[in-house]
């Protein structure tokens, strides 16, 4: 009996693994996409807050803040508390070296 099961067990995952050979893929199914986001620096003029903010996610020198240590920034989200009496607006500094 316990031949039979192994033998039975062992036919069933040949067939599986056959049958995922068979799926179709066409090149128009695959998407290939690279880009470097990184020395990423943001206008941060007038920017304060009572509330640290970690160096290592944004590093602010006078005007300006470097955004994640000019490191790459892969898909993920940089979060960041800041607390103020208004909302201050984020904008890239015109002469940022990042590529989108």
């Amino acid at each position: 009996m316990k031949g039979k099961v192994s033998n039975v067990l062992a036919i069933v995952f040949f067939l599986v693994l056959i049958s995922q050979g068979f799926n179709q893929c066409f090149l128009s199914d695959v998407s290939i996409r690279q880009s470097r986001i990184g020395n990423l620096i943001l206008n941060f003029k007038g920017f304060q807050s009572i509330e640290h903010i970690n160096p290592s996610l944004l590093t602010v020198s006078s005007d300006l803040c470097l955004v994640n240590a000019d490191q790459p920034i892969y898909k993920s989200v940089i979060k960041f508390k800041y607390v103020w009496d208004y909302r201050f607006l984020l904008n890239p500094f015109p002469q940022s070296n990042f590529v989108l």
